[in-house]
């Protein structure tokens, strides 16, 4: 057992890779050894890579493995501490200061906790997700710095505030503007790229086992093939799933017509549609 001072114990016979498959995420040996040693560490796990290739899934996937609640804060341009952290229930001491005009109002009764020091104080300890840190400020990057160092915030009226059980932190990343090496060096690393044929075709076929092998590399390669090009929006595994999905709702055949009527499940931009169609019959036969 690894422990790391006011930590939860940490088991170290998980299998992960099987866990994660339960729980309907195909994970590569590369992040399973990185979850692994991020849980041993107590370390905030960063998670980079191109849009749709199963980041913030991983997550979902691994609350389901801990038996932990999770919590996700998406971050956005402006996001404050606010909204983030902690804020103070104004209406509540309002009241409380017409009632009581002596009325203490900044102790905890009249706290709102935010994704963060919800996580802090979840007392089975949470999977914290931070999905797409990069489309924050560098401002709030600065407010994460302490949260991730020791799993602690200070509340200038209340005083410091730790963990009982440290959360599980997962941050992810599209890479749309560099992060800080500040917050890199607090973090754990791991890179998603595109998937391979096999790796996509197995995770296909976790989530829809009863689709025939045939038809399973059909839809992966047509995907690829689609990747290939010089799209606006590269098509993920989220739209490869649904593009399956489309195919089983019937009795389907995988012909040009059909893959013409359902592009919009895997291309979502018109200048995409307009580059794709007239190459219609080279997807076809890629697959």
């Amino acid at each position: 057992m690894v422990r790391k001072p006011g930590g939860s114990d940490v088991g170290v016979a998980v299998d992960w890779y099987g866990q994660l498959t339960k729980a309907g995420y195909e994970a590569e040996p590369e992040l399973v050894q990185m979850l692994e040693v991020s849980q041993h560490l107590h370390r905030p796990l960063l998670l980079e890579g191109p849009a749709g290739v199963g980041k913030t899934a991983l997550a979902a996937a691994l609350a389901t493995v801990l038996h932990r609640p999770m919590i996700r804060l998406q971050c956005y341009e402006g996001l404050e501490a606010s909204q983030a952290l902690y804020d103070w229930n104004y209406h509540r001491q309002m009241a409380a200061l017409t009632r009581h005009s002596d009325e203490d109002v900044f102790t905890r009764p009249y706290l709102l906790s935010r994704p963060l020091l919800q996580a802090l104080e979840c007392p089975q300890g949470a999977v914290l997700l931070l999905d797409e840190v990069d489309r924050a400020d560098e401002s709030f990057e600065a407010l994460l710095l302490e949260f991730l160092s020791d799993f602690h915030v200070t509340i200038p009226e209340l005083g410091t505030l730790s963990a009982k059980v440290d959360p599980v932190v997962l941050l992810t990343s599209n890479r749309t503007r560099p992060l800080s090496d500040a917050l890199r060096r607090r973090c754990l690393y791991h890179f998603f790229d595109w998937p391979s044929k096999e790796r996509e075709c197995a995770i296909v076929q976790l989530h829809f086992p009863e689709l025939s092998d045939v038809m399973c590399g059909q839809f992966v390669s047509a995907v690829q093939f689609l990747r290939s090009l010089n799209l606006v929006k590269i098509p993920g595994m989220a739209e490869t799933l649904d593009w399956v999905a489309a195919f089983l709702c019937g009795d389907q055949e995988w012909t040009v017509a059909w893959i013409a009527g359902t592009l919009g499940c895997v291309l979502k931009d018109p200048l995409d549609l307009a580059k794709v169609r007239p190459r219609l019959e080279e997807l076809w036969t890629a697959t």
